[in-house]
């Protein structure tokens, strides 16, 4: 009797079958940057693809109504640094001219004291006068700068008020119209679809040159590669290592279980 003895090569072993559900890139919980009341909640928008649109407004008028007042003053603050400046430069010009005064009198011995004291004490006055204004200045670009600062926080703090959405999907709003949020408080559940990805857990000797494999979806050879692979086993799969696969935007089949193999 022969026995015909057959070396099987790895090309011809069989793969392991895994089955992945098609999952959105990206889950996202968006949650407040500030405490506000809600004035608006388009619940009518759950469940669709939003290119770009306001999904949710805070109550934002009080701060708008700052941000004028503030703008305002700003105005008002950058006129008086203006004048105060046209002051400075004449300020300067007449202490130039007191100190001269001064200096010239001082070394004339036939100059009596009365002159002398006159022209000190302009002198002093003119240079009181100069350095009190430039204090001001100063103390005015401190609230120029005080005042930019508070422009730029009320800015902020509006655009935070106002939740807009970027070609997303609205999955669930987590707000109502009226509802009082507080920083932190999650706004609504949205989910990137621009494209998908799959995964998977796998065993250790099927990572061995895993990006040298070609993967197959339902049974069809692809041109994706696994795209991430956790170093650490998995806590509930303890002997298999998380893997994602980022595949094209699936249009309607999210939640679809795929075929995969590694071949």
């Amino acid at each position: 009797m022969k026995y015909i003895f057959l070396l099987l090569t790895p090309l011809l072993l069989f793969s392991k079958v895994h089955y992945a559900k098609v999952e959105p890139f990206e889950s996202i919980t968006l949650k407040s940057a500030v405490s506000a009341q809600v004035t608006e909640a388009k619940l009518k928008l759950e469940g669709t693809n939003i290119l770009s649109k306001t999904i949710i407004q805070l109550d934002d008028k009080l701060d708008k109504i700052k941000l004028a007042s503030s703008k305002s003053s700003l105005k008002l603050i950058n006129n008086m640094i203006k004048t105060n400046n046209n002051i400075l430069s004449s300020l300067a010009s007449s202490l130039e001219r007191q100190k001269g005064y001064y200096n010239r009198i001082s070394s004339i011995g036939s100059a009596s004291k009365t002159q002398k004291d006159n022209a000190f004490y302009g002198y002093t006055n003119a240079k009181t006068q100069y350095f009190s204004t430039k204090e001001k200045i100063d103390s005015l670009k401190k609230q120029r700068l005080d005042l930019n600062y508070e422009i730029a926080r009320l800015k902020d703090s509006i655009s935070k008020k106002s939740i807009k959405l970027n070609n997303k999907f609205l999955y669930k709003l987590l707000v109502n119209r009226g509802d009082f949020v507080n920083m932190g408080t999650p706004l609504a559940q949205i989910k990137d679809l621009s494209s998908a990805k799959l995964v998977l857990f796998l065993e250790d000797e099927e990572l061995e040159s895993i990006k040298d494999k070609t993967i197959y979806i339902d049974d069809k050879p692809s041109d994706y590669k696994v795209s991430k692979v956790w170093k650490v086993a998995d806590e509930k799969f303890i002997s298999s290592y998380r893997a994602e696969i980022i595949i094209k935007n699936p249009k309607e089949s999210f939640s679809k279980l795929l075929k995969v193999e590694f071949k």
